[in-house]
């Protein structure tokens, strides 16, 4: 459970890192950023609701 939760957060920061570079690259002229930046905050939910779940059935203990 703590690789996937690392993986997860690894694409998160990849996710944020994208959406910086489509900022400075697009100027405000595309919608890459926005879409990358949903993806982070879907990816964020996911991982939350994933680890929430993981705690209420004890599975972070192994």
């Amino acid at each position: 459970m703590k690789i996937f939760a690392a993986v997860i957060f690894l694409l998160i920061l990849y996710s944020l890192g994208s959406a910086l570079y489509y900022m400075y690259k697009d100027k405000g002229q595309s919608t890459r950023m926005v879409r990358s930046l949903g993806i982070r905050v879907g990816l964020s939910l996911f991982l939350f609701i994933v680890m929430m779940i993981s705690t209420r059935l004890d599975m972070m203990s192994e």
